[in-house]
């Protein structure tokens, strides 16, 4: 029953791969667009996906950004760089370690944590055993060297990074990565945590390249809508 479970939660949250024509998919595609066209002279290569609280759905987003570039072609690197509450390594079916605080505080390589998504294009770093300091880890000069060093491997570098008013993981992140996704969840997210999460990536010189409304619920009588429910 377990494995069940963990295969439906999977299916709900790699749309794009598991529901290719659903208006979901095509709304990823549509982000993936407009992210290749607002940076398109800029060579992108290091995006970094959060939110203001939890429970809006960062995660999700960042894995779903990280296969529609796959798909597109592009050499990818999805990071769980969440060391507090990781989830990729659910989501992917994997175990948690090695990854990437392995990396920081021991002897493994590059070779020895990275993982096999399961998607053509795409590879997979768990965020590794939990830290009791992400906040160092994550400021520290080998997340430079480990940044660095993939960008001479990857097209495209996607983290997944704690929300922005909890911990400073994802301020610390934010003036690393050359891009950054602000998700929003509808009917949530509340107006005066958008204004101090704009604030925190102001004061991190992050540059924002957009946000994503999350959990948008259509109207039951729009041709995707039932497309989509059918298939559930």
């Amino acid at each position: 029953m377990a494995k069940k479970n963990r295969s439906q939660n999977m299916a709900r949250k790699l749309l794009i791969n598991d529901y290719a024509t659903s208006i979901f998919a095509e709304q990823f595609r549509s982000i993936r667009a407009n992210i290749n066209f607002s940076l398109k002279d800029k060579g992108l290569t290091s995006l970094l996906v959060t939110s203001s609280s939890v429970g809006e759905g960062k995660s999700t987003v960042a894995a779903n950004i990280a296969i529609s570039f796959a798909q597109e072609g592009k050499n990818v690197l999805l990071v769980d760089a969440d060391l507090r509450k990781p989830t990729m390594h659910v989501t992917f079916n994997h175990f948690i370690s090695p990854g990437l605080t392995n990396l920081f505080i021991s002897d493994w390589q590059f070779e020895d944590v990275v993982k096999e998504s399961g998607i053509e294009g795409l590879k997979l770093i768990t965020s590794g055993p939990i830290p009791s300091n992400p906040a160092e880890l994550l400021s520290s000069k080998s997340m430079n060297r480990f940044m660095k060093d993939m960008k001479g491997k990857f097209d495209m570098i996607i983290f997944d990074a704690p929300p922005l008013l909890s911990v400073a993981d994802a301020q610390i992140l934010a003036e690393k990565c050359e891009g950054t996704i602000l998700v929003i969840r509808a009917g949530t997210t509340e107006k005066k945590n958008l204004r101090k999460a704009k604030e925190v990536l102001t004061n991190s010189k992050a540059t924002v390249i957009g946000a994503i409304l999350n959990h948008y619920k259509l109207e039951k009588n729009h041709y995707y809508y039932d497309y989509y429910a059918d298939k559930e």
